[in-house]
């Protein structure tokens, strides 16, 4: 098993988040960093604690970082046009040197789309929607040219230039557990599933439901990297246990959530646990 680091961008300073992920950026056994892109913060806090900007973070962590790949885990595609986030991945991917993992999901915060009037939609709209997105992205940072006439975008003879250093583009990574269509997008277009903190009998059941989406479409799913989020309290011993359980049910990576407040001291321990879990 391989392993990866989630930070929240809220109720914590940019020095605070800075101090961490370039610590874990010497620390090998975490391949990858992730933040989260919402505008409102998340998990029950309150509206007013202050939270920054996903992806704007994320370019600033590329910049201060040499060695991780790092990604939004995730970023929902009704935030921003997928015309527009195509180009930022692209631009992303450059300024990272071909590190960047593209996080998509189709959205959920009623919250701060009511509050911004982003038109979240029902499921099946967010559904419908985030598979046109994931056509649109996909064809920007491939193709010169790309003309679409979905329900939800329409592009003509739009281009993205210049293009990703990774080909045929950074690796998609779509979050989210929806049976029936998301995890059928994700065999689709992704090249990495991931699944939010959950009981392992959820995982299995959505990893399941997507390898048969695989068989249908033809698609091995060895193709598809799978990762896990678990939540760090705060004992190393029992974090890296939870980690080897997901690796039991097939996870190949997990990506383990920090706790704030956010200090470097927290690295070491986990990553001395997680070491010995990756030996045995």
């Amino acid at each position: 098993m391989r392993f990866a680091f989630k930070t929240s961008p809220q109720n914590t300073s940019w020095d605070d988040l800075l101090a961490l992920w370039r610590a874990a950026d010497d620390i090998d056994v975490f391949e990858s960093g992730w933040t989260s892109d919402h505008f409102y913060p998340t998990h029950s806090a309150d509206p007013a604690v202050p939270r920054l900007e996903g992806w704007v973070t994320l370019t600033a962590l590329a910049q201060a970082t040499n060695r991780l790949r790092l990604g939004t885990l995730v970023t929902g595609i009704h935030y921003r046009h997928p015309a527009i986030l195509a180009n930022m991945a692209a631009t992303l991917d450059i300024i990272s040197a071909g590190r960047l993992e593209l996080g998509l999901g189709t959205g959920w915060n009623e919250q701060e789309s009511t509050a911004y009037g982003i038109e979240l939609g029902s499921a099946r709209e967010r559904s419908d929607r985030f598979e046109e997105a994931c056509q649109v992205v996909t064809s920007l940072l491939t193709q010169p040219t790309t003309t679409f006439h979905g329900k939800h975008y329409q592009l003509a003879e739009a281009r993205c230039d210049p293009k990703p250093i990774q080909r045929p583009h950074p690796p998609i990574c779509v979050g989210g557990s929806g049976l029936r269509r998301t995890l059928r997008t994700t065999a689709r277009f992704a090249q990495h599933w991931n699944f939010d903190s959950g009981k392992i009998e959820q995982f299995t059941r959505a990893r399941d439901a997507l390898h048969q989406h695989c068989a249908d479409l033809g698609r091995d799913p060895s193709q598809i990297q799978i990762s896990a989020q678990v939540r760090h309290t705060g004992d190393p011993a029992s974090t890296a246990a939870t980690a080897a359980d997901f690796a039991a049910a097939g996870a190949h990576v997990a990506i383990i959530y920090l706790p704030q407040p956010y200090t470097p001291a927290v690295l070491d321990p986990l990553a001395q646990a997680l070491t010995r879990l990756a030996g045995h």
